[in-house]
């Protein structure tokens, strides 16, 4: 039996893909050495909420960089360890489609998540309006 914060975050994961909203700001996470950009990234997606959605370029605009910053803020979500914790899965790119994912089940398990979270997505793009974070550069 792991311990119990960990068991914690297992059942709220199993909820989490039962359909319940579940909220895992708060779980605390190791992510071991990680490089500076790449940490704040990770801080800034963990702002994303339910069924929110950004683009790699508004990620990187919230973490006061210019627009070209976008192809590392896709390169810290390819690289995020904890795909669930730290919701990747709301990131998408500018033209609305969903790219890729780091998870098992890449591209498909992304749109699941989304879908679960009530975010449509059709043909691999976000199809309905939904809360997202502009670019405003």
């Amino acid at each position: 039996m792991p311990p119990a914060p960990v068991q914690a975050v297992i059942d709220d994961a199993r909820r989490y893909f039962a359909g319940e909203r579940v909220d895992f700001a708060d779980v605390s996470v190791d992510l071991g050495a990680q490089e500076p950009f790449f940490e704040r990234v990770y801080a800034a997606v963990r702002q994303l909420g339910w069924g929110e959605t950004a683009t790699y370029g508004t990620i990187a605009k919230m973490l006061d960089a210019g627009p070209e910053f976008a192809r590392d803020v896709g390169q810290a979500m390819a690289s995020n360890p904890v795909p669930l914790i730290i919701p990747c899965h709301r990131v998408t790119a500018a033209n609305g489609r969903i790219g890729g994912f780091s998870a098992p089940g890449g591209s498909s398990s992304k749109a699941r998540m989304l879908a679960i979270e009530g975010v449509e997505v059709k043909d691999g793009v976000v199809t309905r309006d939904m809360p997202q974070l502009g670019l405003g550069f």
